[in-house]
């Protein structure tokens, strides 16, 4: 168990680091500085560089969790969770918690061939030091760009690869990961509402239903949300709502 638990945080850190790598300014590799407890006059700029990449990468590691879940398909998910019950009108139910943690384990299942690759190829290979850290960047990036790439619309990585500054990509596997990552993430915000569009539209339609119902009735002062709720519930079990929203969403991913 210890073991698995090093290679899921081994890869996640790779991740992050391509993540960053993907924001340098240059083309060089990023030094993974060794941290130590002290406090000491910094006599050479060597010692205040190492001290700045040391904040930095602390700094950095508060925003692992946001970086990591914009690049993988907990997005998608977990907006169309979201649309899922409210379209329902059950308020808080299923919690929050409850539906943040099946977008993860799901997010897990999506990402999983992903992950396997960059820890065959990328990961053991460093921890075993067959290649360089430079190396290890190159071919982590290259399964985690191959995914959101089969994402992505082709005029969102257009409009950024378009806004970028430098020379411009002779292909799609040539675009820099700081033009994919923007372009990734409103690509899967497009998806994942036109999916809760499809989800809202069988639920309104029987709130219309059991309004114009209430209405011809004369029940002015009874809330349609109440009367329907019921019959959303029933309709949702009947067809079996969880297996179809979440097939759906895992075959949305191709």
């Amino acid at each position: 168990m210890n073991t698995q638990l090093k290679k899921i945080f081994g890869i996640a850190a790779i991740v992050l680091l391509l993540a960053l790598a993907g924001t340098a300014t240059s083309a060089s590799a990023i030094s993974l500085p060794t941290i130590q407890v002290g406090m000491e006059q910094a006599d050479e700029p060597d010692q205040l560089s190492s001290a700045l990449q040391v904040l930095l990468l602390l700094t950095v590691l508060t925003l692992a969790p946001s970086i990591l879940i914009m690049m993988t398909s907990f997005t998608r998910i977990v907006i169309v969770l979201s649309f899922l019950r409210q379209a329902m009108g059950t308020q808080q139910t299923p919690p929050t918690q409850v539906l943040i943690g099946l977008a993860l384990f799901l997010s897990m299942f999506v990402m999983t061939p992903v992950w396997n690759d960059v820890n065959k190829n990328a990961f053991e290979p460093f921890m075993e030091e067959k290649i360089s850290q430079t190396e290890a960047f190159e071919i982590a990036q290259v399964p985690l760009k191959r995914f959101m790439l089969n994402q992505i619309r082709e005029k969102d990585l257009a409009l950024f690869v378009n806004l970028l500054e430098g020379p411009k990509p002779a292909g799609r596997d040539d675009v820099q990961i700081t033009a994919l990552i923007p372009a990734f993430i409103i690509s899967e915000l497009k998806t994942a509402f036109q999916i809760g569009f499809m989800i809202y539209i069988p639920f309104l339609i029987l709130d219309m239903v059991v309004a114009s119902v209430l209405l011809s009735m004369g029940m002015l002062m009874l809330p349609p949300v109440l009367i329907s709720l019921p019959f959303k519930l029933m309709l949702f079990v009947m067809v079996d709502g969880w297996y179809l929203t979440v097939g759906s969403l895992m075959r949305s991913f191709n």
